[in-house]
């Protein structure tokens, strides 16, 4: 914790006296055009494209394992389609032979459906991102490659990656509030997370809150203490009032932006700065501490094409890879040379600031806790209670998209959705059709 704190408070001062074009020579005319168009874009400084093409390179014995196999690399994440395709160019140019495949997908498809698989003995996609809180069932498992042995392995500081290389940050993901710029003055922005309470100006429905409290708010709890996140919880239900809403933290942005409310929370910094690139009218603002987390990314184990995965993790933990990330969506590299102002969209919201890390390892010990103080008061505010029960299921319909059951002697009908309800079956991550 102490120690990505000092590497963000550290690495993103960077002198402006660097912030020289870079001047092709001759080693830059032999990078892929993809990347020579990327960095003639960015205009970065060429401090910090030192031993760029080094990190490019493939160990022979992984390259050539590589080149026997057979089928497609399946990745799964949650780039848009149009950013992978962005992100994967040099990596086509550098290693034409790899034919990849990418799905951006819901939780469910993205990392529900592969843990299933692999319980029967497939592997439906080849490496995942974004397994977030499924991590744990995963290691459990033994369903992941180590990628300690990947030369650019290196490159990502320590609680950036999994201590004994199960995982891999895939970016830096930095969770505040997005805001209407037409209906909210920057004087009005709250400066720290208890502000946003004490303020009447954002009570009763001027903000647009998302079932998310894993993205942002455990980062808090990390920070301030349990007793603290969970008194907070209670008053920004209960005191701020907002509206509460289904939709996912990506459309809470657009809807900001349409003035359905005057800001959203939580929003990611990248996505709202996607927005601003399309001339919306909307800005991005962080009280202090400013939530942190990070992206997970794994190799499934028992992948028949394993040297072709780990060729990708090893050329995307390089500098071309976190640059063409970042090029591609606006996401933080994780590299520890580019945790740097030129690669955050509003460096003047997070440079200097305290950061509240959310550990991922954290999520298996902290996030059910949480999740005990807030899905009550979600539900609450919604109008409903929430309530267990043990009972047995009556009829499936329509593919057990629909389960009926009774409870007390009254049959209850509820929706089973293939991407927001989870299902476990004796104990295992399940989908709805093994509902019997």
């Amino acid at each position: 914790m102490k120690q990505v704190n000092a590497i963000l408070g550290t690495a993103l001062i960077v002198s402006a006296a660097t912030l020289s074009v870079l001047s092709y020579s001759a080693g830059a005319a032999d990078l892929p055009k993809s990347t020579q168009k990327i960095i003639a874009k960015l205009k970065l400084p060429p401090a910090l494209l030192k031993g760029l093409e080094e990190e490019a390179k493939m160990p022979a014995k992984m390259l050539a394992a590589a080149k026997k196999e057979k089928g497609r690399l399946k990745i799964g994440g949650t780039w848009d389609s149009d950013q992978f395709s962005k992100l994967i160019a040099p990596f086509k140019e550098r290693f034409p032979f790899i034919d990849v495949r990418y799905a951006r997908a819901t939780r469910h498809d993205r990392v529900i459906k592969p843990l299933i698989a692999y319980q029967n003995g497939r592997i439906i996609n080849d490496i995942i991102s974004g397994v977030g809180a499924k991590f744990v069932l995963f290691r459990n498992l033994n369903a992941i490659e180590n990628l300690s042995s990947v030369p650019n392995w290196k490159n990502v500081p320590k609680g950036m990656k999994h201590p004994k290389g199960l995982w891999i940050g895939q970016r830096l993901r930095y969770w505040c509030m997005s805001y209407n710029t037409d209906r909210v003055k920057k004087a009005e922005l709250p400066k720290t997370w208890d502000d946003l309470i004490t303020d009447k100006r954002w009570h009763n429905k001027k903000i647009g809150l998302g079932n998310r409290p894993n993205l942002w708010l455990i980062g808090l709890w990390g920070t301030k203490g349990r007793k603290w996140a969970t008194q907070y919880a209670r008053d920004l239900l209960h005191v701020v009032n907002p509206q509460l809403r289904k939709e996912g933290m990506n459309a809470l942005i657009g809807l900001t932006v349409a003035g359905e409310f005057d800001a959203a929370l939580p929003s990611a910094a990248y996505r709202t700065g996607q927005m601003i690139q399309k001339g919306a009218p909307v800005g991005w603002h962080c009280p202090e501490p400013v939530p942190l987390s990070i992206s997970e990314m794994v190799v499934m184990r028992g992948s028949k094409r394993k040297n072709s995965a780990l060729m990708f993790i090893n050329w995307f933990l390089s500098k071309e890879g976190q640059i063409s990330q970042f090029a591609s969506n606006l996401a933080p590299p994780v590299h520890r040379d580019l945790q740097t102002k030129e690669f955050l969209t509003f460096p003047d919201q997070i440079v200097g600031k305290k950061i509240a890390f959310r550990d991922p390892e954290v999520l298996e010990s902290d996030l059910p806790k949480l999740l005990r103080v807030w899905d009550p008061l979600w539900f609450s505010g919604r109008g409903m209670k929430l309530v267990t029960v043990d009972s047995t299921i009556t009829r499936l319909k329509r593919g057990a998209r629909y389960v009926v059951f009774k409870v007390k002697g009254k049959s209850h009908t509820v929706k089973v959705s293939g991407s927001r309800t989870e299902v476990s079956v004796k104990g295992k991550e399940a989908g709805r059709k093994q509902l019997k």
